[in-house]
């Protein structure tokens, strides 16, 4: 794929998203599909109740749309790693959409239980695995920047399951406030894209990566604060289990932990708060995740979230650093 090719992929997932947004808000907004906020939750986001959420719909809508178009385009034509990517894309986009209904319409402000939650996931990861070992997908793991490797062999089924199901809900917990997913979750799938285009050639997953990041540029247009809708789980948990995706298929597993800094320093921060009551009855923070914790003690809403896309475009820039040396 050329710059131009680049480009023009980013540039229809953002206009799609765009020309859809204006129609779709006010859609939800008549199916008063609004957002619930819970009462233990920061008081200044109170006001926010009732703002459209499941906005993750159009996110997807634009992915799929602009990675079948532009994927046609390229010299292979669609891949089997593209049918992938949007299978778990759509997948735990609709565990989201499910997740997004029951809240807002039958009005469970828990949606799904966690068991039914991780069942989807687990099922989900599953398929993805056995596709991946019809294709004679390797089984081995790579240590960023060495030539080191080791075959872990049927345990790669587990690590799959694992990664699938704690980056969709590590990226979850990150979606808390306007504009913070969208312009981490942006910023980490464009790193991919470059390492997909530049380091590890991979049609496919470029083009997949750019669509991504074109459709979230334009979300965030609506998004950022204050922010006009939510993406919801619909979008959060499609996007985590899309780049879990992504790393396995470049074959970068370990590295997703670093391209994904943000979303492992959120998921730590609620683990160690638990972990703190439950053994101490003391809080390490005021309140988890993190990005909470940094407006409880003063932070703006947009200082905390210009400050997150800092840290994911420092993690990207090191791990973009690491597989391709630029």
């Amino acid at each position: 794929m050329n710059i131009t090719g680049l480009l023009i992929t980013i540039a229809v997932a953002f206009l799609i998203t765009v020309l859809l947004s204006p129609i779709f808000i006010p859609f939800l907004r008549r199916l008063k599909f609004g957002q619930s906020i819970r009462e233990e939750g920061p008081e200044s986001h109170q006001k926010k109740s009732g703002t459209p959420t499941m906005g993750g719909i159009m996110i997807v809508f634009s992915i799929v749309i602009t990675s079948l178009i532009m994927g046609m385009r390229t010299d292979s034509g669609i891949g089997y790693e593209l049918w992938l990517l949007l299978f778990v894309l759509f997948g735990y986009g609709l565990l989201g959409f499910l997740d997004d209904y029951i809240k807002v319409a039958m009005k469970r402000n828990l949606g799904l239980t966690s068991k039914q939650k991780l069942f989807g996931q687990i099922i989900i990861a599953l398929i993805f695995y056995f596709v991946l070992r019809g294709q004679d997908f390797s089984t081995e793991i790579a240590i960023p920047g060495t030539s080191f490797q080791f075959d872990i062999g049927w345990f790669y089924a587990v690590l799959i399951i694992v990664m699938l199901v704690g980056a969709s809900n590590a990226v979850n917990l990150t979606d808390g406030l306007d504009g913070l997913l969208a312009g981490t979750a942006a910023i980490a799938f464009g790193a991919f894209a470059i390492i997909a285009w530049y380091g590890i050639p991979n049609d496919m997953v470029t083009v997949f990566s750019l669509a991504v990041v074109g459709a979230l540029l334009g979300f965030l247009v609506f998004n950022a604060h204050p922010a006009k809708v939510f993406m919801g789980d619909t979008g959060s948990l499609a996007l985590g289990g899309a780049i879990a995706a992504i790393a396995i298929l470049l074959k970068l597993e370990i590295l997703l932990i670093i391209i994904g800094g943000v979303f492992v320093i959120e998921t730590l921060s609620v683990i160690i708060q638990v972990i703190s009551f439950k053994t101490t009855g003391k809080r390490i923070f005021k309140m988890s995740p993190l990005h909470h914790h940094y407006e409880l003690v003063g932070w703006s809403e947009w200082r905390v979230v210009t400050t997150f896309w800092f840290a994911g475009l420092l993690f990207a820039i090191l791990a973009i650093y690491i597989e391709v040396g630029m």
